[in-house]
C-alpha cells in the first residue's frame, strides 16, 4: 500500500467517512511488466531479497534473481502461460524449500518436491531450503572409506572414496549415465542411498532409468528428481540444488548418501538461457560469468564430515557431455577443476566394443586410491602401470616395429586384461570378485588361453572366488598377502584347470 493511500485511508477512517476499518499491511506488491520465455520484469517491488519467492495471481511462483531500484527479474518455476503484463505480484519472504526425510525414499519428484509417480502425497516432515551453505572446513572430515562402483574397470584403476566428487564426462552416446546406473545399482544392500537428479532429460531416458532401479530392486533406497526438458528452464536451473537438499538431510543424519546429476551440462545451458533473458552480460561461450561459481557451491556441498559433526557423507557424480571429444571446453574445464578426479569415456573405445569406454590414460581418482581398501590396493597398484604400459606398447606396435619375446608376451597379456575389463551393463561385480579375477590375470594364469574361451575362463574364477568365502576379511581390510593371496591363486588355478 503507498505511504499516501495509507495516509488517506487512516484519516478517513478518523472522520467516520469509511464504512471499513484502516489495514496497515506490510505486504509488498508489484506488476508485471514483460513476461519472456521462463522470465518476467515485475515493477514495483522495493524490499524484495535475492532468491525470494514471488507469487504471481495466476497461481505460478517463481525465484527473484535480478534486483533492482523499483523492479525485479523473476526467474519462473512454474508454466508461463496465462501469466499477462499488468498481473499482480507479491513477496513471500520465503526462499524456495523441498520436502525433505524417509518419506522420499523410493519416490519420484519434482525440484520443489512434488510426486510425480503417482503413489500419493509425500508425508514429510519437514521442508528445508534448496539453498545451503557448504559443511565447514572443520566440519570436514579425511575421504578414508571406498565407494565400491561393481565396475572393474572403476573400482581397480580409478577408485572413488565416500564424500569424493568424481567427474564423468564423454561424448554423446559413450556410457556416461550407464556408469553411473550402475554404481547406484551397485549400493543396493550397502546402507547408501542414492539420489538421481535429471536435468533436462527426455521423460522416455528418465522413466528408462526408473525401470532399471524398480527391476533389480534399487529404487527402494533410491530417489529420483526430476526436471525435464519441457519443463522451464527456472526448475532446470534449481533442480541439482534441490537434489542435493534432500540428499544432505540424510548425510547430517550421519548416513552415506551417493548423489548423481544427469547433466550439469544442461544445467549450464539453462542457466545462461535465463541470464541472458535476464540481459546479463555474456562471457565465454555466452555462459554468465557467475557459472563456475554456481557450479562450485553446489558441489563443494559434497563432503565427508567428521565424527563429531555426524560422519555422514556425501558423494557426488557429476556428468557433463563432451562435443567431439574436446575437454578443454568452458564447461568441461571448470567442472575439472572444482571435482577431485574425472572418469572419461571414450567414443573410440566405445565403437570397439571395450565397455565401458574408460580411457585409463585420460581417467584419474585424485583421492580415491587412499580410500581403496588394501586388498584392492595391492592388486590394483601394478595393473594401472602395466595396464598403461601395455597401451604405449600397442600403439609402437601398430607401426610394424619387431618386438622381443618379453615385449611380446607384455602385448598378449595386455590383452587379457582388456578382455578382462569388459563388463556388460547393469551387472555390478562384488569386491571379492573383481579383485580374484584381477589378481589371477595379473599373474598370468589367462596368458595361455585362447581369446574365446576368456569368458568361460572368468565365469569359473567367479564361481571359485564365491567358493573361498573371503569377501568378509577383504571388506575388514585383510592385506592381500600370506595366506589370503595364496588362497585366491589356488582357488583361481584349480578353477582353470576344471575348466579345461
Amino acid at each position: 500500500m503507498e505511504l499516501s493511500s495509507l495516509a488517506d485511508s487512516l484519516f478517513d477512517a478518523l472522520e467516520g467517512k469509511s464504512d471499513r476499518p484502516a489495514r496497515l499491511s506490510s505486504e509488498e506488491r508489484g506488476v508485471v511488466s514483460s513476461v519472456l520465455r521462463g522470465v518476467v520484469e515485475v515493477r514495483g517491488f522495493t524490499q524484495a531479497t535475492q532468491d525470494e519467492l514471488i507469487a504471481f495471481e495466476n497461481g505460478a511462483s517463481g525465484l527473484a534473481l535480478n534486483l533492482a531500484e523499483g523492479s525485479a527479474g523473476i526467474v519462473l518455476l512454474h508454466d508461463p502461460r496465462g501469466l499477462r503484463p499488468g498481473d499482480h505480484a507479491r513477496r513471500t519472504r520465503r526462499v524456495a524449500s523441498v520436502p525433505t526425510g524417509d518419506a522420499l525414499l523410493g519416490r519420484v519428484v519434482s525440484p520443489l518436491g512434488r510426486p510425480l509417480d503417482e503413489q500419493g502425497p509425500i508425508a514429510a516432515d519437514r521442508h528445508d531450503a534448496i539453498e545451503q551453505p557448504a559443511p565447514a572446513i572443520m566440519e570436514r572430515g579425511p575421504v578414508s572409506r571406498p565407494l565400491q562402483t561393481g565396475i572393474k574397470a572403476v573400482d581397480a584403476l580409478v577408485p572413488i572414496g565416500r564424500g569424493q566428487r568424481e567427474l564423468i564426462l564423454g561424448d554423446r552416446q559413450t556410457g556416461k549415465t550407464a556408469v553411473a546406473l550402475d554404481t547406484m545399482l551397485n549400493q543396493a544392500g550397502t546402507g547408501v542411498i542414492s539420489v538421481y537428479c535429471a536435468i533436462g532429460q527426455r521423460g522416455d531416458a528418465v522413466a528408462g532409468v526408473i525401470a532399471r532401479l524398480r527391476k533389480y530392486g534399487a529404487m527402494g533406497n533410491c530417489i529420483v528428481v526430476v526436471a525435464g526438458a519441457e519443463e522451464p528452464p527456472g526448475l532446470q536451473y534449481i533442480a541439482p540444488f534441490a537434489a542435493t537438499t534432500i540428499a544432505e538431510r540424510f548425510m547430517r543424519a550421519g548416513r552415506d548418501v551417493l548423489i548423481v546429476f544427469d547433466d550439469l551440462t544442461r544445467h549450464a545451458r539453462a542457466y545462461r538461457e535465463l541470464s541472458l533473458l535476464l540481459r546479463r552480460p555474456p562471457g565465454r561461450e555466452a555462459y554468465p560469468g557467475d557459472i563456475f561459481y554456481l557450479h562450485a557451491r553446489l558441489l563443494e556441498r559434497a563432503t565427508q564430515l567428521r565424527a563429531s559433526a555426524g560422519g555422514g557423507s556425501l558423494t557426488a557424480l557429476p556428468i557433463v557431455e563432451t562435443q567431439a571429444q574436446n575437454l578443454a571446453a568452458y564447461i568441461p574445464t571448470n567442472l575439472i577443476s572444482i571435482t577431485d578426479g574425472q572418469i572419461y569415456l571414450s567414443p573410440q573405445l566405445f565403437r570397439l566394443g571395450q565397455l565401458p569406454a574408460v580411457d585409463v590414460g585420460r581417467s584419474v581418482s585424485r583421492v580415491g586410491g587412499k580410500a581403496q581398501l588394501p586388498a584392492f590396493r595391492a592388486v590394483a597398484s601394478p595393473l594401472k602401470l602395466a595396464y598403461a604400459q601395455f597401451e604405449e606398447l600397442e600403439s609402437f606396435a601398430r607401426f610394424g616395429a619387431k618386438l622381443d619375446a618379453d615385449s611380446r608376451a607384455r602385448l598378449e597379456r595386455g590383452r587379457r586384461v582388456r578382455e578382462v575389463l569388459k563388463q556388460a551393463e547393469e551387472s555390478p561385480m562384488p569386491v571379492l570378485h573383481q579383485i580374484g579375477l584381477l589378481l589371477a590375470v595379473s599373474e598370468g594364469l589367462f596368458d595361455s588361453l585362447a581369446p574365446d574361451r576368456l569368458a568361460a575362463a572368468e565365469q569359473a574364477v567367479l564361481r571359485a572366488m564365491d567358493a573361498t568365502r573371503l569377501e568378509r576379511d577383504i571388506l575388514a581390510g585383510a592385506a592381500l598377502q600370506g595366506e589370503l593371496r595364496a588362497a585366491l591363486l589356488q582357488a583361481a588355478r584349480a578353477a582353470l584347470a576344471e575348466a579345461g
